[in-house]
C-alpha cells in the first residue's frame, strides 16, 4: 500500500470561538483524503488525526508522529500556505531532505515562499495550480503518478 502525507496549514485555520476548523476546509482536506483512500492510499493527515482542531496533541507528540510519517511515506502532499504555513514549511523541509517527491497544492494568485518554489533542485517536486474551488484530484493523481510511477 502507498503511503501519502497530506501536509497544510492547520492552528491557523482553527477558529478560536469553537476549536474546529471551518466546514469548507475541512472538505478541503477530506476529498483529497477519501479521493485517494478510496484509490488504497494510507493518507496520514494530522488535521483528521487532531479531530479538525478539538484534539490537538503535544509538540512532542505531533512533531514525533509527523516525522515519523514523511520518514515512511511515498509522497507528501502539501499546501504550503499562503501566508506561510510554518509546520507545513518544516514538514517540507524533513521531506525534501530525506529525498521525498513532493506535490505542491498552489492556490493561484497567492504569493509563496522562494524556498517553497525552489524545492525542485533538492527532490522530485509536482507543481498543481488551482483556483478558488480547490484542487481537482485527478491532476492531484497525476502529478503523483509522474513522481511515483508504480502508483495505479
Amino acid at each position: 500500500m502507498k503511503k501519502m502525507f497530506l501536509a497544510g496549514p492547520f492552528k491557523a485555520l482553527v477558529d478560536g470561538e469553537t476549536q474546529e476548523m471551518s466546514q469548507k476546509d475541512v472538505s478541503f482536506f477530506t476529498s483529497i483524503i477519501e479521493f485517494f483512500e478510496a484509490r488504497g492510499w494510507d493518507v496520514h493527515c494530522a488535521h483528521r488525526r487532531e479531530k479538525w482542531g478539538r484534539e490537538f496533541m503535544t509538540p512532542a507528540e505531533c512533531t514525533t508522529i509527523d516525522h515519523r510519517e514523511i520518514s515512511a511515506c511515498d509522497v507528501l502532499l502539501a499546501s504550503p500556505g499562503s501566508p506561510a504555513s510554518p509546520g507545513t514549511h518544516i514538514e517540507l523541509g524533513w521531506a525534501s531532505a530525506l529525498r521525498k517527491p513532493i506535490v505542491l497544492l498552489m492556490e493561484q494568485g497567492k504569493e509563496y515562499a522562494f524556498l517553497v518554489k525552489g524545492l525542485e533542485e533538492l527532490t522530485e517536486v509536482q507543481y498543481v495550480s488551482f483556483g478558488a474551488s480547490g484542487p481537482i484530484n485527478e491532476e492531484i493523481e497525476q502529478a503523483i503518478r509522474a513522481l511515483v510511477p508504480a502508483t495505479q
